[in-house]
């Protein structure tokens, strides 16, 4: 069990902190993402952040549990967000989103049973 939540922490980290880079830096396809889901650009590197923020949480989450599942909770909301908007322009292009999903819902239902 250690070993899947070791693993599974550090892909999801791995996930969101390299997408948090591309939102941070001003790749242009979180630009066109935002742009296609018709979201203001001043949120891109909001998003960004959030996606930072989780990310550090969820390595912090070695050393302090309970940030880690916050963390991990934290990304599974982001990404539900994240289908809303897809779903609320008519997108269908989800597979990116459901690789992001089910890494983030599976780091977090490791994480609480590996620590609760």
């Amino acid at each position: 069990m250690f070993a899947t939540y070791v693993t599974l922490t550090i892909v999801a980290a791995f996930f969101s902190g390299s997408a948090a880079v591309t939102y941070l830096i001003g790749h242009d396809y979180p630009k066109a993402q935002a742009e296609m889901k018709r979201l203001p650009q001043s949120w891109v590197p909001r998003l960004g952040a959030t996606l930072a923020a989780g990310s550090l949480g969820l390595l912090a989450g070695f050393a302090v549990p309970v940030v880690g599942t916050l963390a991990a909770a934290g990304l599974v909301l982001y990404f539900t967000g994240a289908l809303i908007a897809h779903l609320r322009v008519g997108s269908r292009q989800l597979v990116g989103w459901a690789v992001f999903f089910v890494t983030m819902v599976a780091t977090l239902v490791v994480n609480v049973a590996y620590h609760w």
